[in-house]
Order: C-alpha cells, then sequence, then structure tokens
C-alpha cells in the first residue's frame, strides 16, 4: 500500500460541476473540455468548436461543467445561432431549397434535415433518389467488386462437404 495519502482536489468544484450540457437537443459531457464536448455534437466539427469557444470569451481547453452559468449559457447561444457569428461558406445548410436561407443546423435537426433531402430526392426520382431507393452507392463509387449486398459470391466449402458425406452415406443402404 502506498504511505501518500489521497489528495483531495477541491471537492467544492466537483459539487459545483454539471455533468452534462443541453444544447440543441442533445446532452454533452460536461466532464470533458469545451471544445471535445462541443466536437461531439452532430454539425460542430472540432474548427467550429474552437470557434465557438473563441467567440464566447471561454477557454477552450477549460472543463465544460466547471464553467460560470454566462459563460455556459453564451456558448450554447454562440452554438445555436451558428449563422450569426461565421461566414455563410462555413455553416452547413447554404441556401436552403425550401427557403433560400443560409443557416447551420445543430444536434438532431441535422439528421431530420438529411432525411427530408434524401426523401425529397426519392420522391422527385432524381438520380440520386433513385440510386438511394434501389440501395446503390449515390456518389459516383465503383460498384463492380464493392458494395455487394447479396451475400456471399464464392464457394461454399463446407456445403458441399455434407453433399458428398450425404451421398456417401446413402450408397451403403
Amino acid at each position: 500500500m502506498s504511505t501518500e495519502e489521497p489528495q483531495d482536489d477541491s471537492p467544492e468544484e466537483e459539487e459545483d460541476l454539471q455533468y452534462f450540457v443541453r444544447i440543441g437537443g442533445a446532452d454533452l459531457d460536461g466532464t470533458k473540455t469545451v471544445e471535445r464536448s462541443l466536437s461531439e455534437l452532430d454539425g460542430i466539427g472540432t474548427r467550429t468548436a474552437r470557434l465557438v469557444a473563441e467567440k464566447a470569451d471561454v477557454d477552450r481547453n477549460a472543463t465544460f461543467g466547471l464553467l460560470d452559468e454566462e459563460d455556459i449559457d453564451a456558448v450554447v447561444d454562440i452554438a445555436e445561432n451558428l449563422e450569426d457569428h461565421v461566414p455563410s461558406w462555413m455553416t452547413n445548410r447554404q441556401n436552403d431549397f425550401f427557403t433560400g436561407e443560409t443557416t447551420h443546423l445543430v444536434g438532431t435537426d441535422v439528421n431530420e434535415k438529411r432525411r427530408h433531402d434524401i426523401n425529397r430526392m426519392k420522391i422527385i426520382e432524381s438520380y440520386k433518389g433513385v440510386r438511394h431507393k434501389r440501395g446503390q452507392k449515390v456518389r459516383g463509387q465503383r460498384t463492380k467488386s464493392t458494395g455487394r449486398s447479396e451475400g456471399t459470391i464464392g464457394v461454399n466449402v463446407e456445403e458441399i462437404r455434407e453433399e458428398m458425406e450425404d451421398d456417401e452415406g446413402g450408397d451403403d443402404e
């Protein structure tokens, strides 16, 4: 056993720690750094997470759950309204099909809009929509040797051996 006593590093900080921070319909881990927590959110990568922390005047290496309420609210506000704080080329939803607006989707909205766009392509039967319907590759990848979903193509040796054993066993009778 060790002779050192376990250090009790600031039990007050442990009590103030928010384990979950809610942004865009998703819970972020409050025990990680601001940059790491934000980058786990759909629609925000590492570069965007750094930019959000910079715009909110928050240290990107600080523990997210230990920040003050004002700092957390600033980060949440910037992350949810990112299109107001970054150039239009950095947003993930430029010139929306229906509204024509440029927005940045975060959280569950990203997957919802993607499903909606794929469904619209299927309905109008565009080339990409037809490929989605058939379950084939959409973006021009090779399909001759990859993406096969019909099962095994090679020879099944075990099945052949079983058939041969059955045939041999049938000859004795």
